[in-house]
C-alpha cells in the first residue's frame, strides 16, 4: 500500500493542475482521464471482452477502501486527541484543589465543578443576537467556537466540509449500539435509545453525502456523528430544519491548508484566490482569461477579417 502511494504521490502536482481546469469537479476529470485512454491506448480493445471492466472496479474498490480506513482512522484521532485534553484540564484543576481554600473559595468551586459536570450530559444554549446593523440578524444564534449551536439536546459545530454532532443519551446505563435507533439518509436524521422517544428526527436544510458519513458510541454515554457535505463551500445555518437558524455572518473559521482539502473543493478554493489576486491588481481572472484565449485564437485563425472597431468585454 505505502509503495503504491509513493509511486502516485509524485504525480500530484501534474493533477492538480489538470484538475484546475475542470469547472465541473472529478466528475469531469474522470471523463477526460477515460476519454484519453479510448482515445490513445488499447485499454478497451486490447483484451478479453469486460476486461477493462474488473480492473476498473478493483481499482476504484482499491481507493474506496484505503479512503474509507483513513477517514476511520482520522475520526478516531480526534477522538484521542480531544479525549487528552480533558485529561489534562482535569489534572490542572485537581492541582487547585490541593491548595487550601477559604468558605467562599470552596463554594465558588464547587459551583464550578457542577457547571462542568452538567455540560457533560447537556450541552450549553447559544446565545441570541440582539443587536445588530442588520435588521435581518436580529433574534439568529451566535456560533459556538465550532461554528455550530449548542442546543439543549445535543451541540453541532462544522467547517466547510463536514458537521459533527454530538448527542449525550442521558440514560443510567451504558449503552451499547443494540439499544440505539440511528438511521441517516442523504435528507433526514433519526437518533435516540430504543424504548425512549427519540432524541432528534428531522430533515436536514441540505443533502449530506451518505457513503462518507460515519457515527460511534462514546463511553457509552452519547452518540458522536460525522456528516459529510456535498456542496462544501456552504455554511450550513441549522443542523435540521426545526432547530433554530445561526448567524452564518458571524461564523469565524480557522484557516485550513489547502493539503487538507479535498481535490474538488481545493480546485475551487485556488481559484477563488487567484481570481480575488486578479481583480485586486485589475488583472483579468481565470474565466476572462479563457474568453481571451479564445478570441486571440479565432483572430490568428482569420487575418483576413478586421478587428480593429471591435470591443470585447
Amino acid at each position: 500500500m505505502s509503495g503504491d502511494s509513493l509511486q502516485s504521490d509524485q504525480f500530484d502536482t501534474l493533477f492538480l493542475s489538470i484538475a484546475q481546469h475542470h469547472e465541473r469537479g472529478a466528475i469531469q476529470l474522470l471523463d477526460t482521464f477515460v476519454s484519453f485512454l479510448g482515445r490513445k491506448t488499447d485499454f478497451f480493445t486490447g483484451g478479453e471482452e469486460g476486461a477493462w471492466e474488473k480492473l476498473v472496479m478493483s481499482t476504484f474498490r482499491k481507493h474506496e477502501k484505503i479512503c474509507r480506513e483513513k477517514h476511520v482512522s482520522t475520526h478516531r484521532e480526534k477522538r484521542q486527541h480531544e479525549s487528552a485534553s480533558k485529561v489534562e484540564e482535569n489534572k490542572e484543576i485537581k492541582k487547585a484543589e490541593i491548595k487550601e481554600l477559604t468558605d467562599e473559595e470552596a463554594e465558588k468551586l464547587q459551583q464550578q465543578l457542577n457547571s462542568e459536570k452538567s455540560c457533560d450530559t447537556k450541552p450549553n444554549v447559544s446565545e441570541m443576537i440582539e443587536e445588530d446593523e442588520d435588521e435581518s440578524e436580529k433574534g439568529k444564534l451566535r456560533p459556538n467556537t465550532g461554528n455550530g449551536c449548542d442546543l439543549p439536546k445535543y451541540r453541532w459545530t462544522q467547517t466547510l466540509q463536514d458537521i459533527e454532532i454530538r448527542i449525550p443519551l442521558n440514560v443510567d446505563f451504558k449503552v451499547r449500539q443494540k439499544d440505539v435507533i440511528v438511521n441517516i439518509t442523504k435528507k433526514h436524521f433519526t437518533c435516540g435509545v430504543k424504548g425512549h422517544p427519540a432524541i432528534v428526527d428531522d430533515d436536514f436544510p441540505h443533502e449530506i453525502k451518505l457513503e462518507e458519513s460515519t457515527w460511534v458510541i462514546e463511553d457509552g454515554k452519547s452518540i458522536l456523528v460525522n456528516l459529510e457535505k456535498i456542496n462544501k463551500m456552504n455554511w450550513w445555518s441549522k443542523f435540521v430544519v426545526s432547530d433554530p437558524e445561526i448567524s452564518t455572518r458571524k461564523i469565524n473559521p480557522e484557516p485550513s491548508k489547502l493539503s487538507d482539502l479535498d481535490l474538488e473543493t481545493r480546485g475551487m478554493v485556488e481559484k477563488m484566490m487567484y481570481d480575488q489576486r486578479q481583480k485586486e491588481l485589475g488583472l483579468p481572472t481565470s474565466d476572462d482569461q479563457k474568453k481571451q484565449d479564445v478570441i486571440k485564437k479565432f483572430m490568428e485563425q482569420h487575418p483576413e477579417m478586421d478587428f480593429s472597431k471591435c470591443k470585447f468585454n
